[in-house]
């Protein structure tokens, strides 16, 4: 019941990885029992380590273990936890799982399933937004018909445009069409990706913007009817529609258009009935004008940034809204402070085309010092396997300025090791030297720029090489004997399968 305070007494945490740590670490401080689940592979992961109880929920596959609904919400009345925190991605934005929690008695600690169906859908969330006098990215309102409405809709708005997917994000079932004669192929193409990724091949079209940047405005939501806006993350920096690196406050941000953008989030959740954390998504073009995206109705994975600048802690909050508890005047005047910057260090190697790149951690060191911290949801000799989203930790530092944050970031990327596999450190330590970074001067298509164009291409150190040679070569012995072959196309192929159903952006 809204304003009713109920205090919890045990948590499940129904994620896996360095989420789950993160909320395990919140309970705890909170003195909230956190309970965790983990598959077959994850059964000696770091949540399982740090849990106060650990329950297994299935096999390898997110199908038969992270996405059972039912088992989990089963799960969690069977262990008399009081509440499900879904972290991101797997079943965080399901409407049914968070409906589920709530005919058993479980308090999902979340935005209501209501909210989350209604920004689900990315055709009805833009009808909404428009209603609420949120700026709205010129297109259509509907789900494409056929072809010839596509093609009379592109025509209408003119080229380039852009064809989305209309039940979800993460960059899948997405196509931009330069002119006319492409239109059939990536229509065809879109429609495609989007029913093998979300079981709905519907398209809507889109006016491209040129080279914009992506800006997202955190938002809280306590059961009193209190919504605010936390301020900004620049997001700009993706690598085929995924985030990379993300900052706050935004390099080009000025309080005018701080205040413009976080009032029209707010109007956004509002328009949905929202409570707890999510995040409202914008386009901002080279004119300085603002058009929404897409709201995501749990907390991101760039939330880290967010609380360095604002000291407040997001998780928290999450609970103590799922509490009951209302917001406190710490939330309602938020200004940022100082300069932040995560990294999300992926298990790929990005000298081999960002291929993945299991195996066991042979030697693992954080960084550490002032104004670094680290969300990682692995530990030295710790198994990376094939079977989820290849994110490792994300590394976060906080400077007075976006010069010192930089300098920081620099420094930290130094000090981190990690032995046994590849991951995509090297592009971080390339972007540090890259002018175009080092100014702020982003846009959404920044990265593949100059990716495809090699400008972020270093050299491989050759005792680098050697050293990965061999750990390769002691890797294979041991592996030999105790997992069965899998070719290199096959892992990759389901490496990539498996990032698209969690839908981590």
């Amino acid at each position: 019941m809204p304003g009713r305070e109920r205090p919890l007494r045990k948590v499940l945490v129904a994620n896996r990885g360095e989420i789950a740590v993160r909320i395990l670490r919140a309970l705890r401080e909170m003195g909230i029992r956190g309970a965790a689940i983990y598959s077959e592979p994850d059964r000696r992961g770091l949540p399982v380590v740090l849990a106060d109880e650990a329950h297994p929920i299935g096999a390898a596959a997110s199908a038969e273990s992270y996405l059972r609904a039912a088992a989990i919400v089963e799960l969690a009345r069977q262990i008399g936890a009081d509440a499900v925190h879904p972290g991101y991605g797997f079943l965080a934005e399901n409407a049914e799982f968070a409906a589920m929690c709530a005919t058993a008695g479980v308090t999902f600690i979340g935005p209501p399933a209501e909210a989350m169906a209604a920004m689900g859908s990315k055709i009805e969330s833009r009808r909404l937004m428009r209603a609420a006098g949120v700026p709205v990215v010129p297109g259509g309102e509907e789900a494409l018909a056929d072809l010839d409405q596509a093609a009379s809709f592109a025509e209408s708005i003119g080229y380039p445009v852009m064809l989305k997917a209309a039940a979800g994000g993460g960059g899948k079932g997405m196509r931009r069409v330069e002119a006319a004669d492409q239109l059939a192929a990536a229509y065809r193409a879109a429609r495609s990706e989007a029913r093998a990724s979300f079981a709905d091949d519907r398209v809507y079209i889109e006016k491209f913007l040129v080279r914009p940047r992506h800006l997202e405005i955190q938002v809280l939501g306590d059961t009193q009817g209190k919504l605010v806006s936390l301020g900004e993350r620049e997001c700009s920096l993706q690598r085929r529609h995924q985030k990379v690196v993300e900052e706050a406050p935004s390099p080009v941000m000025t309080p005018e258009l701080r205040q413009r953008m976080g009032e029209a989030a707010v109007r956004a959740a509002a328009a949905v009935g929202y409570t707890n954390a999510g995040t409202v998504e914008f386009m901002l073009d080279a004119s300085g004008d603002f058009y929404f995206l897409e709201m995501n109705a749990r907390l991101q994975v760039e939330h880290p940034v967010t609380e360095w600048v604002t000291g407040l802690d997001i998780v928290r909050a999450q609970i103590e809204i799922a509490c009951g508890k209302p917001l406190g005047p710490e939330f309602d005047t938020v200004e940022p402070r100082g300069h932040a910057f995560e990294v999300r260090i992926y298990a790929e190697d990005p000298y081999r085309n960002f291929a993945p790149s299991p195996g066991r951690l042979r030697r693992l060191r954080w960084p550490d010092g002032p104004g670094v911290r680290v969300d990682a949801g692995v530990y030295e000799g710790d198994e990376v396997t094939i079977h989820y989203d290849p994110l490792l930790a994300k590394l976060t530092v906080w400077g007075g300025d976006r010069g010192q944050a930089l300098a920081r970031l620099d420094r930290a990327l130094a000090e981190l090791r990690i032995e046994g596999i590849r991951t995509t450190v090297p592009l971080f330590q390339a972007l540090l030297e890259d002018d175009d970074f080092r100014r702020g001067d982003l846009d959404i298509e920044m990265l593949d720029r100059k990716l495809s164009n090699g400008e972020l291409r270093a050299e491989r150190p050759a005792e680098l090489a050697d050293l990965g040679a061999l750990a390769a070569a002691v890797e294979h012995v041991e592996r030999t004997a105790r997992i069965a072959a899998v070719s290199p196309p096959a892992r990759r192929d389901r490496w990539r399968q498996t990032a698209r159903r969690e839908g981590l952006r």
